[in-house]
């Protein structure tokens, strides 16, 4: 079955208010926090796919996303990169369909129509959009999390949750607009982004995985040994070695860390450029330690 740009299972299943997570790659997953927030509640929920795009490359260049060839049994598979929507039932509350974004070169305005589509087919009743940003924080610190919220209840939600009201002016994706869309039919929207160490770049950050986990999981009723917090701490910790060696760059912590503590005391988040102090301090971390 066919909507929009997509292609459907024959048997998509009876979906109870639909609620969507979604993440998009590659503008606001670094660390792999989105996609790992993703794929931890499809195994523990065992999720199937349900539908992808038909034919991906209308809005893909895949010189930019190259497909991967694999060896599965002996046979040769190829992975084309696609957007994704698998389909997750709870014993109770809405029925999720976990949405693998994978934001488009081409054709913008009509991804996003298609998504859309989409939605309303699915009978959306809530759409949110997960994922990570780097930005000049200490990792030390309570992650932060920033983010907006349209529909009943958001204010007092994001409270809850202690998601700080996002203010962030600059470059942006055309696939913002799928939050817009829905929001204009009545559906309850969400961001949550999760602010990372810019020193620390991983390709698969626990801690930001841990923090989005304990979002959803409080929102959803899942259980907490989802967040797994003990792996984050520990990858966090690795760090402190360098900071403790080094006078200089325990320093630079300092400033990021008193930074971090004046910031917080407003209400509003917003994402500016780096000082030239802490410019230099990220340089220094790519040159390695002095001698």
């Amino acid at each position: 079955m066919k909507i929009g740009h997509f292609e459907f299972n024959e048997s998509i299943p009876d979906i109870k208010e639909s609620h969507v997570i979604a993440v998009l790659r590659p503008w606001i997953d670094v660390g792999g926090v989105g996609t790992l927030t993703l794929s931890r509640l499809e195994r523990h929920l065992r999720a199937r796919e349900i539908g992808r795009l038909s034919s991906p490359g209308r809005f893909y260049d895949f010189t930019r996303y190259r497909p991967r060839s694999l060896m599965n049994e002996g046979k040769r598979e190829f992975n084309v990169p696609n957007t994704i929507i698998r389909h997750a039932e709870m014993a109770e509350g809405p029925d999720l369909l976990l949405v693998h974004l994978l934001e488009p070169h081409l054709y913008g305005e009509e991804y996003v129509e298609t998504m859309l589509e989409v939605f309303e087919y699915l009978g959306v009743k809530k759409y949110s959009l997960i994922g990570a940003m780097y930005d000049m924080v200490p990792h030390t610190r309570p992650l932060i999390v920033s983010g907006v919220g349209v529909g009943l209840g958001a204010d007092e939600e994001n409270s809850n949750m202690n998601v700080k009201s996002s203010n962030y002016e600059g470059p942006t994706t055309i696939t913002y607009l799928i939050g817009q869309g829905v929001a204009k039919k009545g559906i309850d929207t969400r961001i949550y982004v999760v602010h990372l160490p810019q020193y620390f770049q991983v390709e698969e950050d626990l801690s930001g995985t841990s923090r989005l986990m304990e979002i959803l999981c409080r929102l959803y009723s899942l259980p907490d040994r989802l967040i797994e917090s003990d792996r984050g701490r520990d990858q966090y910790e690795s760090l402190q070695k360098m900071f403790e060696e080094e006078s200089e760059v325990s320093s630079l912590l300092l400033r990021l860390e008193e930074k971090y503590d004046k910031d917080n005391e407003q209400s509003d988040i917003s994402l500016g450029p780096l000082s030239q102090d802490i410019e230099e301090f990220l340089r220094g971390l790519d040159e390695g330690p002095s001698s």
